[in-house]
């Protein structure tokens, strides 16, 4: 059983912007040399899915190397492991937890019960007292399949070390049957149900990535879509891609003015003992300063 409290966690999915998440094969440590600098918020060095079944072990070997070895990269980093249940993930939490110096998470892909984040947090747990290690690795959930999608309200609450919730297309297309081109609006009932639960939970919501690495039409729209549906951030597969994705969950200076104007008016209000305050026409109360605080979040202002 876990000890500590969620604030103890690493440090890496807490208050920071993770508005572009860019996910890099783990088996070239150059490449994520060149992701880091790459202008994301966070890199997630995948195990995976870029991985073929004979790389594993010495993808996993690179990965940590490269880990214990980088120094203060200035993006947040983040690890996906192999999924619970398959060959490898047992091996990939452990190597996470004996992983020292560096801050970063840990992406658990084809989280479909609250039981998978179970296992992750007792294996981690026990592998983090064998290591020593003081820091509890904070846990992201990627959901990325029907059983997983039915059940993202229990799984968005089921770990005190979850701090997001991310959506996958490509293996929850593949798990409803739907094709590679989705009818218009197909994916908004997945989407509302991992913004829902993430957001009753208190965790971060996160986009999955653009099935293609272009940046036309087609991307701009869904980046678009997904900034305004409330989701905080989205992944990426490709460096020209963060960009334009940084820029779409970037508040501009007149959101981020009118956001504290917001929560300065509502300071002044709870001084004079009053709930609500009028400014520029509209009632100001507690439920428009939740999203003025997130909107100074996104801009990753104080």
């Amino acid at each position: 059983m876990t000890t500590w409290r969620s604030e103890d966690l690493d440090e890496t999915t807490g208050d920071r912007p993770r508005r572009c998440c860019l996910s890099v094969p783990g088996t070239d440590p150059g490449m994520i040399d060149k992701a880091v600098r790459a202008g994301a918020d966070e890199v997630v060095v995948d195990l995976e899915d870029s991985v073929p079944p004979q790389g594993k072990e010495a993808a996993r070997k690179r990965v940590m190397e490269w880990l214990a070895a980088a120094d203060a990269p200035g993006v947040s980093l983040a690890v996906r492991v192999n999924p619970p249940g398959s060959p490898w993930c047992h091996a990939d939490l452990e190597s996470c937890a004996h992983v020292r110096g560096v801050s970063f998470s840990v992406v658990l892909p084809k989280v479909e019960t609250v039981g998978d984040l179970a296992f992750a947090d007792r294996l981690l747990s026990g592998a983090e007292a064998a290591a020593g290690r003081a820091e509890p690795l904070a846990l992201q959930a990627l959901v990325e399949t029907a059983a997983g999608l039915s059940r993202a309200t229990e799984i968005a609450a089921g770990s005190v070390r979850l701090r997001a919730m991310i959506l996958g297309y490509a293996d929850l297309a593949a798990s409803l049957g739907r094709g590679a081109e989705s009818v218009p609006g197909a994916w908004l009932p997945s989407q509302h149900a991992v913004l829902t639960a993430a957001r009753a939970a208190g965790i971060a919501a996160l986009d999955g990535p653009h099935l293609g690495v272009g940046t036309g039409d087609d991307f701009s729209s869904e980046v678009k879509c997904v900034a305004g549906l409330g989701f905080d951030g989205k992944w990426v597969i490709h460096p020209r891609q963060v960009s334009p994705v940084i820029a779409a969950f970037t508040p501009d200076a007149d959101e981020v003015r009118n956001a504290r104007q917001v929560l300065d008016a509502l300071a002044t209000a709870h001084r004079d003992a009053s709930g609500a305050v009028e400014l520029d026409g509209r009632m100001i109360d507690e439920a428009v300063a939740v999203a003025a605080r997130r909107t100074l979040a996104k801009a990753g202002v104080a």
